[in-house]
């Protein structure tokens, strides 16, 4: 990856070789398509989408997907991501194995509705 912090989503792609960039660009469409409303930035390093606060980070390692739906997204679905490995906050995407991109649809509704019930109070 670039030594240079990427200044936009397309910037941190482009700093993959093509099959993680094809698989980035597979989780960004799918984030995108759950959230159309979402913000897209970066933060932290890292793609971020944003309405009515974060809703979900990703990012991409040597063997796997980094994805962040915190503080909530990760608890929701114990049951669908307990097959990944998982951090505190994050969830480990294997680059060898078939993205979950219903799951990721999932979790981003629930953190968007989440996000818009929490501005809504």
């Amino acid at each position: 990856m670039k030594q240079n912090k990427p200044l936009n989503v397309d910037e941190y792609i482009s700093g993959f070789n093509p099959d993680v960039q094809k698989i980035l660009s597979q989780i960004r469409k799918t984030i995108k398509a759950a959230a159309p409303g979402a913000e897209e930035l970066i933060s932290y390093g890292m793609p971020a989408y944003k309405q009515n606060g974060i809703l979900v980070y990703f990012a991409a390692f040597k063997n796997h997907i980094g994805f962040y739906a915190t503080p909530t997204g990760h608890a929701a679905f114990v049951d669908e991501l307990s097959k990944y490995k998982q951090g505190k906050g994050s969830v480990q995407f294997p680059l060898d194995k078939k993205m979950p991109l219903t799951l990721i649809t999932k979790i981003v509704k629930f953190r968007l509705k989440q996000n818009t019930l929490k501005t809504n109070k």
